[in-house]
């Protein structure tokens, strides 16, 4: 007699829609996928659903749910199943992308991609997505904000430059613009005083913080981005997965002789850590003797400075990792003391 194993409800995300498949898997690894419907994005649409599945499911099988990450459409589901004490699982888009291929799936729709993240769930071993503590979502929407004003803000100036070398500068666009940029400057101070504040109220966030900030060439906002953007390193178990999950992990080709690609990262992953990561690394080169070494080493073998950028990111970022899982602040040459101090205890023995 068959058993059902696994059963997974598979959910395509669109503004304002929910297309959903259910499938179970059975003891003889045979998969089934015998529902399929439409909801709509919204509270009604969720309760709608949780009773349409009601007399679907079997109650003795725990029911897990599967879905994309769509940009900010997913979260309201994302989080009323949290409420509920629902199995919750967030997959990337290039995950789901790259597993349809191998289904041979010719004709893409709503309904076949709701029936793949369903037997994508059904066949993998999918980690449970847990909802972002407030102060960390709360300084991760001011970070990406003043990301975003920065990079309007470097458009006006480069739109003011470009109308102050011409042969006839308009003097109203002129005006204009500094207005812009006198604008965004004064939005930028106030979303920097906003993330002090929330850092300010929670102790135990500025002390992490602190710690972070020891490391040669990290500040207080790189290290905020990391802690907002990780939800606090919450399902980061080693220092690869940090790497993987900001997109800094290295990728390659090779088969035989004849194939053989460039070594590049996959930048699969986390673009705002990648952001963040890049001022930091500039002053580490400089301040840091062991990252200025590798550096170098990487720059004189290869002849391209941005490989050794991305190195010196990748590991201030595990660095980062590290030192707020210890929570202790930066140790300079904590190798070479390591061994020294087992020297010391070796000779009083």
């Amino acid at each position: 007699m068959k058993e059902v194993l696994k059963q997974v409800l598979g959910v395509d995300v669109a503004q304002k829609e929910l297309v959903v498949t259910l499938g179970k898997i059975h003891n003889d690894f045979t998969l089934d996928l015998y529902a399929y419907k439409v909801f709509k994005n919204n509270k009604t649409g969720f309760a709608s659903l949780l009773k349409w599945l009601n007399p679907l499911i079997h109650k003795d099988v725990s029911l897990q749910f599967v879905m994309e990450a769509t940009g900010v459409y997913h979260q309201k589901f994302a989080y009323y199943l949290e409420e509920k004490g629902c199995d919750l699982s967030i997959v990337l888009p290039n995950k789901i992308s790259n597993y349809m291929r191998t289904l041979d799936v010719r004709t893409i729709t709503d309904k076949t991609a709701s029936q793949a993240i369903c037997q994508f769930g059904l066949e993998r071993q999918l980690e449970c997505w847990t909802k972002p503590k407030k102060v960390y979502k709360e300084l991760q929407q001011l970070t990406r904000e003043r990301s975003q004003v920065v990079d309007e803000r470097v458009i006006v100036k480069n739109q003011l430059h470009a109308e102050k070398t011409e042969a006839e500068p308009n003097k109203s666009s002129l005006k204009r613009l500094k207005a812009r940029i006198k604008f965004l400057n004064q939005q930028e101070k106030e979303i920097k005083v906003e993330i002090k504040d929330i850092v300010n109220k929670d102790a135990e966030l500025k002390k992490e913080l602190e710690n972070i900030c020891t490391i040669p060439g990290v500040g207080i906002l790189t290290a905020v981005i990391v802690i907002a953007e990780t939800n606090g390193f919450e399902l980061i178990r080693n220092k690869k997965q940090i790497t993987s999950y900001a997109g800094l992990d290295i990728k390659e080709k090779q088969s035989g002789t004849s194939i053989r690609s460039k070594t590049r990262i996959s930048k699969k992953g986390n673009r705002n850590l990648r952001k963040a990561m890049h001022l930091p690394s500039l002053s580490a080169v400089k301040y840091n003797e062991n990252h200025k070494e590798l550096y170098l080493r990487l720059v004189s073998k290869s002849g391209i400075k941005m490989k050794g950028l991305i190195a010196v990111q990748r590991k201030l970022l595990e660095l980062i990792y590290v030192v707020y899982k210890n929570k202790q602040g930066f140790i300079q040459n904590y190798e070479q003391q390591k061994r020294a101090t087992l020297l010391e205890i070796e000779t009083a023995l």
